[in-house]
Parts: C-alpha cells; sequence; structure tokens
C-alpha cells in the first residue's frame, strides 16, 4: 500500500507541478498578451497625439496665412483710398502752382498763396506722398513722366526733359499721377 500510497502521492505531485508550471505559462501569456494590449493602447495613444498635433500645426498654418492675407489686404484698401483721395484733391495744387505761377502787385496776396501751396506740400510729404522730379535737364523715364509734347533743342541731351507742364505724383511704389513734360530730341 505504501508503494501505492507513494505513487499516488508522486501522481498528485507531478500534476500539481504540471498546474503550477501550467499556471505559470498562463500567466506569462496573460502578462505577454496585457503588454500587448497595453502597447497598443500606448500606439493608439501616439496616433492621436499625432493627428492632432498634424491638426494644430494645419490650423497654426491656415492662421498665419489668413493674417498675412487679411493685412496685405487692408494695406492695398489703405493705398487704394489714399490714391482716390490724392486723385481728387491734386487739381488744387495744380492751381495753387499756376497761381503762383502768375505775376501779381499784391506781394501779401502771393505770400499768402505760397503759404498755402507750402502747407499743401508738406501735408501730402506727411502722407508719404513724393513730388516727381521733372525737371528741365533731366533725363526722361516714360515709368513716371507723360511726354506729351517733342522738341528739338541742341542745348539739351537726349531724351532730356525741356519742360514740366504738370507735377507728378508717387505713393510708396504706386505713381498716382505721371508727371507731364515736354521732352527734347
Amino acid at each position: 500500500m505504501e508503494t501505492k500510497d507513494s505513487v499516488e502521492q508522486e501522481t498528485v505531485q507531478q500534476a500539481e507541478a504540471a498546474a503550477a508550471e501550467e499556471t505559470k505559462q498562463e500567466t506569462t501569456a496573460e502578462t505577454t498578451e496585457e503588454a500587448a494590449v497595453e502597447e497598443t493602447a500606448e500606439e493608439k495613444l501616439q496616433k492621436q497625439l499625432d493627428e492632432l498635433n498634424d491638426r494644430y500645426m494645419r490650423m497654426a498654418a491656415e492662421y498665419d496665412n489668413y493674417r498675412k492675407r487679411a493685412l496685405k489686404e487692408r494695406d492695398m484698401v489703405r493705398s487704394e483710398a489714399t490714391g482716390k483721395a490724392l486723385t481728387a484733391i491734386l487739381p488744387i495744387y495744380d492751381n495753387l502752382e499756376r497761381a503762383l505761377a502768375q505775376e501779381t502787385a499784391d506781394t501779401e496776396y502771393k505770400k499768402g498763396v505760397e503759404m498755402t501751396a507750402r502747407q499743401f506740400e508738406a501735408a501730402l510729404e506727411s502722407l508719404g506722398v513724393e513730388i516727381i522730379t521733372a525737371e528741365p535737364g533731366t533725363e526722361f523715364d516714360p515709368t513716371v513722366h507723360n511726354a506729351v509734347m517733342h522738341v528739338e533743342d541742341e542745348e539739351l541731351g537726349e531724351s532730356c526733359i525741356a519742360e514740366c507742364f504738370q507735377k507728378g505724383f508717387r505713393h510708396g511704389d504706386k505713381i498716382i499721377r505721371t508727371a507731364m513734360v515736354k521732352v527734347a530730341n
């Protein structure tokens, strides 16, 4: 019987050892499975983070482009409005220049017109408006000068301005009005 009991004990011990080994393997498998699940969860979270980061970067780029476009449009509208306003008031400046060119016996009157013209020029300068130079003897530039007459003059060089009829104006890079000139040779 003892042999039978010892065989039974051995069998029980082997069964217990096998069960323990099986449990150990199951635990290891579960741990590995949990790790795989955790990695999958980490991968999912990383993927979500990458997607959100991509969306954020795209949105930031779109906002930056919008801001630049709005600034450019605002500057363009401001330039157009200034150009239209200047176009409307430049005839007043032309009349002041004509009044200064006329001879008058009343020196106070002439002095008043001169002061008004200089104040007008100062106001244009404060708005960023430049007067386009069209003095006799300077070279003709078709981008800023409008040749309305041509004259042969040996004293002046080729394509030189002989006379300026009306001053031109520029606001920044934009030409408000070209200078009206007579060109020699």
